[in-house]
């Protein structure tokens, strides 16, 4: 039984050192540098000084470092609860269907997901163009005149948030899907033979037993749109007036701009404590909420 057990261990050891090894050096190690570094003055690349704290009181008295995480806040609350209610709502409507239509539905609403984020950014630039954009005529009758949108303190963030939306539902569809079919019909039929309305049906079973998928993707969703960069870079550098600045565009200038290794770091461990905390947090309230 030891010989056994013994066998057992250095097989599953053997199994999860490729992984371990991975995770170590392309996380864990850099991770701990980070860390290290942010305690020092030095650039991107080279060492530096010993500063301590410093770092971490400049960042506090850094008027930008609070226009970001008001950003990054702000952007949260106009994708994360949106984004899974339209996925969610989408999700039971394409269930209702079946065979090629539904598989083609579901190809649909799931083709922007594969697209590069660089396209995606340069179809959307190009239809909300000012002067040329196909959808510039909408807004004009929405508004009264054109919007040149990343240029616009008030639409500029909204605008992202729409085209995140769109762009990365597909996969919180394809969750929501999963979890509807992973439901027994049996407890839809018995419920129906009991007089139970359609309402009735989402809120005692549909519902209930599709939250934690929800929990699933609320959660994925706070930690993507936490870590938001790439669409704000490219559509509109953080502009007009840092109205769309966010953390890591500070950590990329800093960085890659400015050269000031120690400093970016700060900036990036103090963003990854947030995620770390905030979806923990989140995740942890949604399987209490779950429960009740």
């Amino acid at each position: 039984m030891i010989t056994n057990r013994r066998k057992h261990i250095v097989v599953a050891m053997t199994l999860i050192a490729p992984f371990v090894f991975i995770f170590a050096l392309v996380f864990l190690y850099p991770t701990v540098q980070m860390i290290g570094l942010s305690f020092t003055n030095a650039p991107l690349i080279g060492s530096g000084e010993w500063v301590g704290l410093d770092n971490y009181r400049r960042l506090l008295s850094d008027n930008l470092f609070y226009t970001s995480l008001k950003n990054n806040g702000y952007f949260v609350l106009l994708t994360v609860v949106p984004t899974t209610v339209i996925a969610l709502a989408i999700a039971l409507a394409v269930n209702r269907l079946s065979g090629r239509m539904q598989a083609l539905v579901l190809a649909i609403f799931f083709l922007p997901y594969i697209l590069p984020v660089s396209v995606v950014t340069q179809i959307w630039a190009w239809m909300l163009d000012f002067q040329f954009g196909i959808l510039q005529p909408l807004l004009e009758w929405m508004t009264g005149r054109p919007v040149a949108v990343f240029n616009h303190p008030g639409w500029v963030m909204p605008t992202v948030a729409a085209i995140t939306i769109w762009w990365t539902n597909g996969f919180n569809i394809l969750l929501f899907i999963a979890g509807l079919r992973n439901i027994s019909s049996d407890l839809y039929e018995a419920a129906a033979l009991d007089g139970a309305s359609r309402r009735q049906l989402f809120m005692k079973i549909t519902w209930p037993l599709l939250w934690p998928v929800t929990a699933l993707v609320l959660t994925l969703q706070l930690i993507l749109q936490l870590k938001l960069f790439d669409q704000v870079y490219l559509l509109s550098g953080g502009g007009p007036f840092n109205s769309s600045y966010v953390l890591l565009m500070m950590v990329y200038r800093e960085a890659f701009q400015l050269n000031n290794g120690g400093y970016a770091s700060a900036v990036a461990l103090v963003l990854f404590v947030l995620i770390m905390v905030v979806s923990v947090l989140q995740f942890q309230l949604l399987r209490i909420g779950g429960r009740k």
